[in-house]
């Protein structure tokens, strides 16, 4: 099975008509915040599979127009913050947001991240009990404390998700936030069995 991961940017090889083609074989994309509604939307319609998304620290929920508030979700996509999903068997979790720094929308504090995954460790634990596992990937927008992440608040990782990768071992925990460049970068980090992977830009991965 075959994933297409985006967040943070908008790369000209994937928003590009040839899409459909040179990706039929993906089976479902991931988004991991702050890119435009117009990128997931086009997405979503060229590939014409299910995308799954996550908002980042730079997303707002409404916009103001000429005729009041509207909504500033992307249409035709699937917002899995704070849900637990399964599609094609592979069981998915999102959270969204940073750390927060400057009180806007979408961030949050440790405190407040950690009562987001405790309303979720019921359904997590009918999963283990039913389907023998609790989680296959895990979504969010920041990166896990000391863990691709960096020194200043807004781009300092959440300890809560190092806690959860303890607890509920993922199999995959994808992440955006974290801006990396050039062809060396540190993108991917294996914990205690569980695959991180920053998706700046684009990646594709197979599971």
């Amino acid at each position: 099975m075959k994933i297409l991961l985006i967040s943070d940017s908008v790369v000209e090889h994937i928003y590009s008509s040839s899409i459909s083609e040179r990706m039929k074989d993906i089976d479902f994309v991931i988004s991991c915040g702050d890119v435009p509604n117009y990128y997931l939307e086009f997405i979503v319609t060229m590939l014409n599979k299910p995308l799954f998304y996550v908002r980042g620290n730079h997303c707002t929920e409404g916009i103001y127009n000429e005729s009041g508030l509207k909504s500033n979700l992307p249409e035709g996509c699937i917002n899995i913050d704070q849900k637990v999903v399964e599609y094609k068997n592979v069981i998915i979790m999102g959270l969204e947001g940073s750390m927060r720094y400057s009180g806007g929308e979408c961030q949050y504090t440790e405190t407040q991240m950690s009562h987001k995954i405790n309303r979720l460790k019921p359904k997590l634990y009918l999963n283990k009990l039913f389907k023998k596992r609790y989680i296959d990937i895990l979504v969010t927008h920041a990166p896990p404390y000391k863990i691709h992440d960096q020194e200043d608040i807004c781009h300092r990782g959440f300890k809560s998700f190092n806690n959860f990768i303890e607890k509920f071992n993922p199999k995959y925990l994808v992440h955006g936030h974290i801006h990396v460049y050039g062809t060396k970068n540190n993108w991917i980090t294996e914990v205690n069995g569980t695959k991180i992977i920053n998706a700046y830009g684009y990646k594709v991965i197979e599971i």
